[in-house]
């Protein structure tokens, strides 16, 4: 995927449309905003930033780690082969899938459920992206990453992560770096930070 490639879309893609009435307004502007449940639809320089890192290409298959608005599922759809998008809070992943569904994208499987966990009947991945902060980098996602393949994840404490890029040789050795200091929220689940109340 090259960069000029991903702007061009992401200028034609209405990041309004991901957002519900009352915060459509501020789409424009490159800042976190709310989309319910104490989760939010990240700053655009940032998703945009994530997804060049990752690279996806033609005949990609992702794992996305963290449907929410879907703003970033639409963006993966768009460069890979097959996405697979895991969220956790149902009412986010419903209405995610009908905001994709609308926009027609046919090559995108959902899950709702722990995606820290990763989707075993799916795997391995070529590419792994997680959208949301865990304390550890999960295990179960570095065993589902393909050989080849990479991933990004913030890890770190609630008060400030690091971006980390992650990647498997075609031995299966792993190499992290990390990118830069990010705010993510939490990846709820087994690699969370705590429990909460709106799981189902």
């Amino acid at each position: 995927m090259e960069y000029q490639e991903l702007m061009d879309f992401v200028k034609q893609l209405d990041r309004g449309f991901f957002l519900d009435d009352e915060f459509r307004d501020y789409a424009g502007l490159d800042e976190p905003l709310p989309i319910g449940y104490g989760q939010t639809i990240s700053q655009p320089s940032l998703v945009w930033e994530m997804t060049f890192l990752l690279s996806p290409e033609k005949e990609s298959k992702v794992l996305e780690i963290g449907t929410g608005s879907g703003y970033q599922t639409a963006l993966l759809a768009q460069f890979s082969k097959e996405v697979y998008t895991i969220e956790r809070i149902r009412s986010l992943g419903q209405k995610a899938r009908k905001r994709l569904e609308a926009l027609g994208y046919t090559n995108i499987s959902y899950l709702i459920g722990d995606g820290s966990e990763g989707w075993r009947e799916h795997a391995p991945f070529d590419r792994i992206i997680v959208t949301a902060a865990a304390e550890t980098v999960p295990k179960e996602l570095l065993e589902q990453l393909n050989a080849g393949g990479t991933m990004i994840i913030p890890v770190g404490p609630p008060s400030v992560q690091e971006l980390q890029y992650i990647t498997k040789d075609l031995m299966g050795n792993v190499q992290n770096r990390t990118i830069e200091k990010v705010r993510f929220v939490e990846l709820l689940g087994k690699y969370g930070w705590s429990s909460h109340p709106w799981e189902g």
